[in-house]
């Protein structure tokens, strides 16, 4: 993307009176003349997007008001299909403007997204609570049988009605003001929530080693990593270690320097929570607040009712229930585990009692000590090039399509690589973006998105343009880009993600891959099984310096280890769940700070202190987010993909290819054509059972 160009007034000028000139030279305002109408990234200037917003908007505007000032009577052509069809320019512009700041932020671009927010809530407000296009809506979907649709017309009828409904459609216009009110307010302060939290995780801490022993049980790969990015950032000669997961993760590890384990992981779990220009204290409790008023405005008690009514689960107690069962045994093995290494601890002299920042450290002794394992061992063997290589192997092996490196291609940054996917008789599925590495204008995680999701134009259909988006260790000058068995396991994952929007296909957006928000882990998670199966490591995992595959005795080790502290991954999981849970689930504002409704929430559970929920609440960004009342489901579907997994396991192949048949048809393709566990029970003929999970993690 190019940068901002700062132009002479009188240009200024001359290019504002050139209207239809400016117009034509806005890449979003024409066909892209692009291989796959990829949308070009390279010719995309920040002056840009906020015209081509205000244009989108307008545009869609006056297809609204065709629809409602229509004087035939509605028709599902008429009324919900030219409803699909319309705003095309802000399509275009939203993909690739949330994309890119997403993947390649900076200060303009924070600035435009500023500007934009209220516009396009204002403007979906405008169309939610349109009461003229509403009454279209509401009359077919009141003499839906008398239509003539198929079940997936009518699923997408039923599916546009309730979406008014539940975005205030019924409601008086004195109520329909305060939701538009509270709507903007929310907007502009979750935009604000998710800046602050950038900038705490990417600017605002970082650790300066200046002295080589403080260093000390650092393997050299991380070292080098550290003076690279201590090089970055202006600290020539010593190693900077920041708050993003490969440079985190390993210091907490392996950094024999307690002290700077605290240093470093209270700088990771204080984010937003520093009384500065970025704390997220207020920031939230407003936003809780907000979400209240909202639902009950809706005709909900709280958030939580609000938004799991449309989950498979349908009730928040259901939901609670479920995350209850699996933490009881979670925090037992977390005590046993936390037992055994004070034991490794004071075994060693150590005269302290083992506190949260002292988990991994601890945890990866008591790892060689139970399983001869050191994860220093697998990296090497985990090339990042390879790990890709194994998950597109996968993928082959149960579907038959290919991937094919492009160079040719359209792309948002010079580290992205693209991949052309086809089926095996070489048709086209679409496009696959890769973007590895950490970068200072990157939010933090791991994340599946899309620039364009599949769809029809007529009967012609339009190919999705899937993109993974990874904060992995990055090369240093003395090695590749080794991944951590973590890191495999997370790129395995958004594969997943990217598989289910590369194989929906519909011709009803709003039903395409539309599947329930806790089902929708499932394509995800299920892709994690197959990583660490001996099968596929005997085909990726590679020694980067001898090619050597890894050995049987290595593989035995990784595979016994599995379940090895998956006590504290499940435990400190459902804390962040229930925290999530136990904020929606207010049914009138709270007074309480931040902190204090926190500590209250894990009091509850009786989380032990050597444990902190995986997300605190002022960096939470999944629940500012789409995971609102939802991030119970990783969990969720863990119980769907683990009895999922099975289904392949019991017929002693695990590419079977009718069982992926099925599950790419079921799960993939048509998942949104019914409910979700009508499509789950479509593909495995039973409902899944919670047995199958507590297996897994090794908590039965």
């Amino acid at each position: 993307m190019k940068k901002l160009t700062i132009l002479p007034v009188t240009l200024m000028l001359l290019l504002a009176a050139c209207g239809t000139q400016e117009k034509n030279s806005n890449p979003f305002f024409s066909e892209y003349n692009t291989p796959f109408q990829i949308p070009p990234f390279e010719q995309i200037d920040t002056t840009h997007y906020l015209p081509a917003f205000e244009q989108g908007i307008k545009e869609q505007e006056a297809e609204i008001d065709a629809i409602v000032n229509n004087t035939n009577e509605p028709t599902f052509e008429n009324t919900i299909m030219a409803l699909q069809n319309s705003g095309e320019v802000l399509r275009k512009v939203s993909s690739v403007f949330y994309g890119v700041n997403s993947a390649e932020t900076n200060p303009t671009m924070q600035r435009i997204a500023r500007e934009v927010s209220p516009l396009m809530t204002k403007h979906g407000d405008n169309i939610s609570l349109n009461e003229k296009l509403f009454q279209r809506i509401k009359t077919l979907y009141e003499n839906k049988e008398n239509l003539g649709l198929d079940e997936l017309q009518l699923r997408t009828l039923t599916k546009n009605y309730d979406d008014f409904v539940r975005n205030g459609a019924n409601l008086s216009e004195a109520d329909k003001e305060k939701l538009r009110n509270i709507n903007q307010e929310l907007a502009k302060l979750t935009l604000q929530f998710n800046e602050n939290q950038l900038a705490e995780t990417n600017k605002n801490f970082i650790l300066v080693v200046d002295k080589m022993e403080d260093l000390d049980g650092l393997s050299n790969d991380v070292i080098a990593a550290a003076a690279t990015t201590a090089s970055q950032f202006g600290h020539e000669g010593k190693w900077v270690f920041t708050l993003q997961k490969p440079s985190l993760l390993p210091f907490l590890t392996y950094a024999k320097n307690r002290e700077l384990r605290e240093k470093l992981y209270r700088g990771y779990f204080m984010r937003g929570d520093n009384n500065n220009e970025f704390d997220n204290k207020e920031i939230w409790r407003k936003v809780a607040n907000l979400r209240v008023d909202r639902a009950q405005l809706l005709g909900y008690n709280s958030h939580a009712d609000f938004v799991i009514a449309n989950n498979m689960a349908k009730t928040p107690e259901k939901v609670y229930e479920f995350l209850h069962k699996v933490m009881e045994p979670a925090l037992e093995a977390s005590k046993r585990d936390l037992a055994e290494m004070q034991k490794i601890a004071n075994k060693e002299g150590a005269n302290f009692k083992l506190a949260s920042w002292d988990w991994w450290f601890y945890a990866e002794k008591l790892r060689k000590e139970k399983y001869d394992l050191d994860e220093n061992e697998i990296k090497p063997y985990l090339l990042l090039s390879n790990v890709r290589e194994g998950m597109f192997h996968v993928a082959n092996k149960l579907y038959g399509i290919t991937f094919t490196q492009r160079t040719d291609l359209p792309k948002y940054h010079a580290d992205v690589e693209t991949f052309e996917v086809k089926e095996a008789d070489g048709s086209p599925v679409g496009i696959l973006f890769l973007d590895y590495h950490p970068r200072p204008g990157k939010r933090s995680g791991a994340w599946c998105g899309s620039y364009r999701r599949q769809g029809y134009k007529g009967d012609e259909k339009i190919y999705p343009l899937s993109t993974i988006v990874c904060n992995f260790t990055a090369p240093t000058a003395e090695t590749p880009a080794l991944l951590s068995w973590d890191e495999t396991e997370t790129m395995f994952h958004e594969f997943g993600h990217a598989l289910h929007g590369l194989f929906t296909d519909g011709k009803y957006s709003r039903i395409a891959g539309s599947v329930p928000r806790d089902m929708v882990e499932l394509p995800s998670q299920i892709m994690e099984h197959w990583a660490g199966e001996p099968q596929v490591l005997k085909f990726y995992a590679k020694h980067y310096q001898t090619g050597e595959p890894m050995p049987d005795a290595l593989i035995e080790k990784l595979s016994k280890a599995s379940t090895f502290n998956q006590g504290f991954a499940t435990a400190e999981y459902i804390a962040a769940a229930i925290l999530d849970l136990d904020w929606h689930s207010l049914t009138k504002p709270t007074e309480l700070d931040a902190n204090t409704f926190e500590k209250e929430s894990m009091a509850r559970i009786n989380l032990i202190p050597e444990i902190l929920p995986r997300y605190r609440t002022t960096y939470f960004t999944h629940i500012t987010g789409g995971y609102s009342a939802g991030y119970y489901v990783y969990l969720w579907a863990g119980v769907l993909d683990a009895d999922a997994f099975q289904a392949f396991k019991e017929t002693g192949d695990i590419y079977n290819k009718e069982v992926a048949a099925k599950f790419r048809t079921h799960i993939l393709q048509d998942g949104g054509n019914d409910d979700g566990m009508v499509q789950y029970f479509k593909f495995r003929g039973q409902e899944p059972s919670i047995d199958a999970l507590l297996k897994v993690r090794g908590l039965n």
